[in-house]
C-alpha cells in the first residue's frame, strides 16, 4: 500500500510538472533558495563559533 501511494505521488508530481511547468519551477527554485539558506546560516554559525 505505502508504495503504491508513493507511485500515485510521483504520477500526480510529473503531471503537475508536465502541465504548469512554470509555477512548478517557482517551487523549485523557492526551495533551492530555501535549502542555499539553511547551509550558508550553517556556515556563519560555524564560522562565529570558530572566531
Amino acid at each position: 500500500m505505502k508504495k503504491a501511494v508513493g507511485w500515485i505521488v510521483l504520477a500526480l508530481v510529473i503531471f503537475y510538472i508536465g502541465t504548469n511547468p512554470g509555477p512548478a519551477a517557482d517551487i523549485a527554485r523557492g526551495i533551492g533558495d530555501g535549502v542555499a539558506e539553511v547551509f550558508r546560516n550553517i556556515g556563519v554559525f560555524f564560522s562565529d563559533l570558530a572566531d
